[in-house]
């Protein structure tokens, strides 16, 4: 393991807690008769340096993950709980760790791509005995089939960077959490059929984001700008990066025992990728437009 990754996830995840803090314990609730929390030898942002480094570094097991930092890495913390109880402070991130995750640096290329894809947290023949998501995962449907559990819903720009993004139910439409996940966007968003509503459209482009999609079959031709079409079929580009969250970051996985750590196990996959230094990108796209399309 990278000594110096983990100094350089520390440093960034410190620095945003201080800050954010004094701010977070404003907003809580005072009350006399609540009893103290319990006090712990890890600091907060070292909780979450673990939970994200865990992502980054490609272990494929926590608990191996753990076990090698208690027998490696002890002298990098203050000190390592046990694990059992370093998995119920885990629950303490969840605030932190979505407000760090949206703080991140992200630039506004006026260039978007939209898209959603479905979190499985069991196997569809096993959802009526299914304990733990039973309150909130519901069956849905895709291109591929059906399946048991949540969507997330994701904005992508053409640098590889996620905008936004938000969790939904299974049978929850596609276009519902489009209007809030836009909200502080302006340009173009690309998106596949599934996205197609002129109720939608208008919404959008009051707001300044223009909604282009592919057109079914029973649909009229319209014209579009080449430009345009070259861009539709760049949509692979947030295909690959939930392909990056699912099989790198482990965002989906049947191991859950509770929501809370469901959650911060999603946020810190998409943090870890948010942290990763290369992305998949579609800038040689205005390369190949400039030297084959525009005559000298």
């Amino acid at each position: 393991m990278n000594v110096e990754k983990l100094v350089e996830i520390y440093y960034a995840v410190n620095e945003f807690l201080i800050k954010f803090m004094p701010y977070m314990e404003k907003q809580l609730l005072t009350n006399s008769k609540r009893k103290p929390t319990r006090t712990c030898s890890l600091t907060l942002s070292e909780i979450m340096t673990v939970l994200i480094a865990f992502h980054v570094i490609g272990f494929r097991n926590f608990k191996s993950y753990y076990i090698h930092l208690q027998k490696f890495h002890s002298s990098e913390f203050g000190k390592l709980v046990r694990y059992n109880r370093f998995i119920e402070l885990i629950q303490r991130t969840l605030v932190p760790l979505y407000c760090f995750t949206q703080s991140l640096s992200k630039t506004k290329t006026g260039c978007y791509f939209m898209d959603a894809t479905a979190i499985k947290v069991c196997h569809i023949k096993r959802a009526y005995t299914h304990r733990v998501f039973k309150s909130i995962a519901t069956k849905g449907k895709t291109s591929i089939g059906w399946f048991f559990g949540l969507k997330l819903h994701l904005i992508v720009n053409d640098l590889g960077e996620i905008m936004n993004f938000q969790l939904t139910t299974g049978k929850t439409n596609d276009r519902l959490p489009v209007e809030n996940l836009c909200k502080h966007l302006m340009g173009k968003m690309f998106a596949d059929k599934g996205y197609i509503s002129k109720d939608l459209f208008k919404k959008l482009i009051e707001k300044g984001v223009e909604l282009i999609t592919q057109i079914r079959k029973n649909m009229k031709n319209a014209f579009m700008p080449l430009w345009d079409k070259l861009m539709l079929r760049k949509r692979s580009i947030i295909e690959t990066i939930i392909d990056q969250l699912k099989n790198i970051s482990q965002i989906e996985h049947s191991r859950h025992r509770s929501i809370p750590n469901f959650l911060v196990n999603l946020i810190t996959g998409i943090t870890a990728y948010a942290l990763k230094e290369k992305k998949p990108s579609i800038t040689n796209i205005y390369d190949w437009f400039t030297i084959r399309l525009i005559p000298n």
